[in-house]
């Protein structure tokens, strides 16, 4: 503990051997591959700070921000709620529009790209590691099946409880198994209950987003100006640790219920009841981590309508929009706090105050007792005592379950935040200290357990990788503005830059043409009277004959969109799966070393074949004769007893 478990140790390589003949393989599998991933994580953080610093270099010499900001064009916005809401002037977003493009610029689609090949080169590496370890550790020839087809207790208990109903006490219960009948009751359960969870959730979301409409509603009209003007930033921000905070809740909920859901299954096998248990865990935990995320990022601003016929929640709460830079910005501060404030409230947080409060009520517990006994001599606490009192070993679970949900922040929308993979990187290197330390000080000394890879995680891996490609590539596609300025440069930009950009993304809306009872109260806020204000998106001004219908860009703009996706998607895939084939799974020189050792063997087999076959040509020739003189009266009696009867 004062070397492995020590923080101060954090630059060096990690004890595997000693991990894994203390622990077990299985453990010692674990801390490889989260050393694996933090190392790993160093050159993805590379690229991602220096994506950064592109942005933040060239946030100046960004067109649309410079637009947005330009006190001198004058743009007049629609109201963002109706009546309390009044119209607003584009240049009040220009902070945002800049910092929007320190994560929505040209580097942002090559950073995707990258991430996608990263995560496959990760997976890659990460088995030929696994394999030198299984060399090493002598596990090439090691089945799990060996050691993991025992039933478990509960499952013999239920078929030792169907014969006794089947009133068959004589019968062997290893003949008999748990069939769809009897796990159909268990099966309705697990979907009836992850379906609520499901919805429950989502519920969640929604009450989160009428408290964003509601809020915004009414700070819109309060009389204070510093809150007038950051309206959405307060809304995001407080929407956004909500959230957290639900998620954090519904995290230890959603644990205890997976295993209880699993636990009425009755699983044959231990490994069957883990993997049951990490799918349903992974699945509630996914949906609840990644909700509020997705919602964002593809839902928000999409359905809002427009000036004049907007759509709305329970007739009168009117859908929120995007800022008129879009929703990317939004999207990065959601991932960003909920990704930190997991990894440092549930990650960091609850493993090192909670067992510590543990430790300090039990330690509490123990001198009350001995108060209440002043008679009694008091001896200190054996070894063996103190580390029984320690925390019993819940299983990997938990350990793999963070690393898998931050792998997902990495890399699902590592597009609207490239600083992710530097704070997955932070915090990993303390992390492994802080399992070491909890592993050594905090926690039983678990059984020792054998085991050829990390089962089930690494499936969930590869799978989240190939979701990663997907939707980074709507998110470049659909959430970021770099469709629409491309479209722009080449088809609709008469200099062929980005100037006018801005103008060309806002319609037209005729503020006589609001629906009765939805027009702003405060028609003069801005000192004027508005006869035009403008909204984002792409649709036909008022004076046209097809007035507020969807405009022939907007159709261009869509294709260019799901070309770009489709394109994207598989130039990505092909390229993940190359690397996939070019980089074999086992080394060279282990794969060479594993055939020699084969060769050997063989040779050796053969000479012992050879060794017997001469001692028993040595031995046959030196009795012969007595052999003979002793088998022919045998052979010759037998072929009597053979021909008599005849």
């Amino acid at each position: 503990s004062t070397k492995w478990a020590s923080y101060g140790m954090f630059y060096k390589y990690q004890p595997l051997d000693l991990i894994r003949k203390y622990f077990g393989e299985k453990i010692g599998l674990y801390f490889a591959w989260l050393g694996v991933y933090t190392q790993l994580l160093i050159p993805a953080s590379t690229v991602g700070v220096i994506v950064f610093l592109y942005g933040c270099a060239t946030v100046d010499e960004n067109i649309p921000s410079m637009e947005m900001c330009d006190h001198r064009s004058n743009i007049t916005m629609c109201p963002l709620c109706d009546q309390t809401c009044s119209y607003w002037k584009l240049s009040t977003t220009c902070a945002t529009a800049r910092a929007s493009h320190l994560f929505d610029n040209p580097a942002t689609v090559f950073f995707s790209i990258f991430m996608a090949l990263w995560a496959a080169m990760f997976l890659e590496h990460w088995k030929r590691c696994q394999m030198r370890l299984n060399y090493k550790w002598d596990l090439t020839g090691f089945e799990e099946e060996e050691v993991s087809d025992h039933p478990r207790p509960e499952y013999e208990a239920k078929i030792l409880s169907k014969v006794l109903k089947k009133e068959s006490k004589n019968k062997e219960t290893e003949k008999e198994k748990l069939t769809w009948k009897d796990r159909s009751p268990a099966y309705l359960t697990n979907i009836v209950g992850i379906l609520f969870m499901i919805g429950l959730t989502f519920a969640i979301v929604f009450g989160v987003i009428l408290y964003r409409i509601s809020t915004a509603a009414a700070m819109a009209v309060s009389s204070d100006p510093y809150t007038k003007d950051n309206v959405r930033v307060i809304v995001t921000a407080t929407a956004v640790i909500i959230n957290l905070v639900v998620i954090l809740i519904l995290d230890e909920v959603y644990g205890s219920i997976a295993r209880w859901l699993t636990q009425i299954e009755v699983p044959k096998t231990d490994k069957s009841f883990e993997e049951r248990l990490i799918f349903k865990a992974f699945l509630l935990k996914f949906v609840n981590a990644y909700t509020p995320i997705f919602y964002v990022a593809f839902f928000k601003g999409r359905f809002t309508g427009r000036p004049g016929k907007y759509m709305y929640i329970f007739r009168s709460m009117r859908m929120e929009e995007c800022a008129p830079g879009g929703c990317l910005m939004e999207l990065c501060i959601q991932l960003s706090i909920i990704m930190l404030g997991k990894q440092l409230i549930q990650n960091n947080l609850f493993e090192i105050g909670i067992p510590k409060l543990k430790k300090l009520i039990r330690y509490l517990k123990l001198k009350r007792e001995v108060k209440l006994e002043p008679d009694s001599n008091y001896k200190k606490p054996q070894q063996y005592e103190a580390d029984y009192n320690l925390e019993p070993f819940a299983g990997l679970t938990p350990e793999y379950m963070e690393m898998i949900i931050q792998f997902g922040f990495v890399t699902l929308f590592v597009a609207s935040f490239p600083l992710a993979p530097l704070f997955a990187l932070l915090n990993n290197v303390i992390e492994i200290r802080l399992d070491a330390k909890k592993f050594t000080t905090e926690l039983r000394r678990p059984n020792a357990a054998k085991a050829k890879d990390i089962g089930i995680w690494y499936n969930i891996l590869r799978g989240i990788g190939k979701l990663a490609v997907i939707i980074n590539a709507f998110v470049i596609s659909f959430t970021s503005d770099f469709i629409p300025r491309l479209v722009f440069m080449y088809l609709y930009s008469p200099d062929g830059t980005l100037h006018g950009f801005t103008n060309n993304t806002l319609s037209y809306f005729n503020v006589s043409h609001f629906e009765a009872g939805s027009e702003p109260r405060e028609a003069m806020a801005l000192g004027y009277k508005v006869e035009i204000c403008r909204y984002k998106d792409y649709r036909e001004p008022p004076w046209s004959p097809e007035a507020y219908d969807v405009s022939k860009e907007f159709w261009s703009v869509l294709a260019a969109r799901l070309a770009f996706v489709i394109i994207f998607q598989n130039l990505v895939m092909f390229m993940s799966d190359f690397v996939d084939w070019l980089i074999p799974d086992i080394p060279k020189e282990i794969s060479e070393r594993i055939s020699k050792e084969k060769l050997l063997m063989v040779d050796l087999f053969l000479k012992e074949e050879q060794t017997k076959q001469q001692i028993v040509e040595e031995s046959l020739k030196g009795t012969a004769i007595p052999l003979l003189v002793l088998i022919a009266p045998l052979v010759y009696g037998l072929g009597l007893l053979f021909i008599l009867p005849f």
